[in-house]
């Protein structure tokens, strides 16, 4: 990726997808040249959160919604110390951020964190071309010498593609770290980083948890040296074929019956752990708006979403593992993609999407209530 932050809103930009359709606008963010896999967010709000989710690394993201920035930045919000997508795509960026928690605007956020954007563009029919065709490499070139479209598209087919990217690592804290808890705790958790969200560990630590969050390199032997209750495997990017020390590790979590939580990638290598397969998404989930019913209540939630990969379990019958029974616990009402797997002779259970709510909505919160009972049943 190259870029600049001089002067972007005037300078002409074009977005470049791998099967040839291009879009003209204007720079947003930086000025440069950044290349990713375009997928698109169906959320109207949030996008401070999305931007810095860990699990967006390399990927060039599109708001459906068109009008884009106008709370601007703060800085609370944040899910992680920088903004991971690769790109960033809007149809009419606010010209003035409003509200009294902005401490800048998102032109400038992006510009200064070097994220290399596109404005003006028709994002509905960009949408609209991806959910046709599918999530596919693009590249966004701005600047005032841009190269001729036969050399952009070169370039773009010659990006890596997200299926076979090996990825968690890259995004992952490096040294362990703790989130104490809030009040009087009550349990231990040590919880794998994969692309953790920073509201996760305090959606924990608010149920009077200490978590101990681990680099994705981390082994069996880090994991049960903090003595944990229960263990989380959290979300993260890339494709979970690839994942296969995450895999390693969570057998070797079920295989001493602690309790266990996983979301998003977390669901995928429980689904591998398991023995299933996954497999790639036409153009994933990603949003704030999806709908998802719990299978063991009948209960149908609005959920967070990101992801591009799903589990390949059957939706109507339990499937017998090498750690007892299995069955999906939550669908996506959508499409009927598996959204959560429990086992049901072990304490260990995930879902696909964000319970931690950020930016909302909150109707999954129970889920790390129903983490917390696994721990208490255990130790009782």
């Amino acid at each position: 990726m190259t870029t600049s932050t001089r002067g972007a809103d005037k300078v002409p930009a074009v977005l470049v997808l791998e099967d040839g359709r291009i879009f003209r606008g204007r720079a947003y963010g930086a000025v440069g040249v950044t290349f990713g896999e375009a997928v698109f967010s169906t959320g109207m709000t949030g996008y401070q959160e999305t931007l810095t989710d860990p699990s967006y690394h390399r990927q060039v993201v599109v708001m459906t919604a068109p009008h884009v920035g106008n709370t601007g930045v703060n800085d609370e919000d944040a899910e992680s110390k920088r903004i991971w997508v690769a790109g960033y795509v809007v149809r009419d960026p606010a010209r003035t951020p409003s509200n009294w928690r902005s401490r800048r605007s998102l032109d400038d956020e992006l510009r200064g964190q070097g994220v290399v954007g596109i404005s003006g563009v028709d994002t509905r029919a960009l949408t609209r071309h991806l959910r046709e065709r599918g999530a596919m490499r693009v590249g966004i070139f701005s600047g005032n010498a841009l190269p001729d479209e036969g050399t952009m598209l070169a370039e773009v087919r010659q990006a890596p593609e997200m299926e076979g990217a090996d990825l968690a690592a890259e995004v992952a804290t490096k040294e362990a770290y703790v989130v104490p808890a809030i009040g009087e705790k009550k349990f231990t958790v040590a919880a794998v980083d994969l692309g953790i969200k920073g509201m996760t560990p305090h959606r924990m630590a608010e149920r009077g948890i200490e978590v101990h969050v681990l680099p994705a390199t981390a082994t069996v032997e880090d994991v049960y040296a903090v003595a944990p209750d229960g263990v989380f495997f959290s979300n993260g990017p890339g494709d979970p074929a690839t994942a296969d020390h995450a895999v390693s590790v969570m057998r070797g979590v079920l295989e001493r019956s602690t309790p266990l939580f996983g979301i998003c990638f977390g669901n995928q290598i429980l689904g591998r752990a398991l023995g299933f397969g996954t497999y790639k998404l036409k153009y994933g989930h990603r949003g704030i708006n999806q709908p998802v019913q719990d299978r063991t209540t009948g209960k149908v939630e609005v959920t967070a979403h990101n992801h591009g990969f799903a589990v390949d379990a059957p939706l109507d019958q339990a499937s017998d593992t090498p750690y007892g029974r299995a069955e999906v616990s939550h669908v996506c009402l959508n499409d009927n993609v598996v959204e959560g797997l429990q086992l049901l002779d072990r304490p260990a259970f995930s879902v696909q999407y964000h319970p931690e709510a950020a930016a909302g909505p909150h109707d999954a919160a129970y889920l790390f209530d129903r983490f917390v009972s696994l721990m208490e049943g255990q130790r009782a």
